[in-house]
């Protein structure tokens, strides 16, 4: 169950694309199957070209692997920057938005805390009221 009103989904429908599509690529990247999927993908093309029959379309030292590789890091590098300060906007607001909540709650409880002085002081005006009748009434019997 989403909640849509709270600080996290207001801030990824305030998102665009080009931002949602950068954290995807920055998660993706970020996980096992991504390391997996690259992995198996990398002895595969080693394999074909070492010991292919046919054609080596990048023979030892896979100097085109390494291109790709290289391509690869020079765009995963700020695509998971630009995540990382999406995610430290993301820290902050929510920081904010704590901070708000903490500090209405300190309203409250004070609000609360000067409506429990105030009915207990009544109480004690009410005792003290009370004593100071049962005093006259015990004094009238005398």
């Amino acid at each position: 169950m989403k909640h849509k009103n709270n600080w996290h989904a207001k801030h990824v429908e305030n998102q665009p694309l080009g931002d949602r599509l950068a954290d995807w690529v920055a998660n993706g990247m970020g996980s096992w199957k991504f390391i997996i999927v690259q992995t198996i993908l990398v002895l595969l093309w080693m394999a074909l070209n070492l010991v292919g029959f046919f054609y080596h379309w990048d023979v030892y030292p896979f100097i085109l692997l390494n291109l790709l590789f290289s391509t690869q890091a020079a765009y995963a590098a700020p695509i998971i920057m630009m995540s990382q300060n999406r995610q430290n906007e993301r820290d902050r607001f929510h920081a904010h938005a704590d901070y708000q909540t903490n500090l209405e709650a300190k309203l409250e409880i004070e609000a609360l805390q000067k409506s429990l002085n105030t009915m207990e002081i009544e109480k004690l005006d009410k005792l003290i009221k009370m004593v100071e009748e049962i005093k006259r009434e015990i004094n009238l019997k005398k």
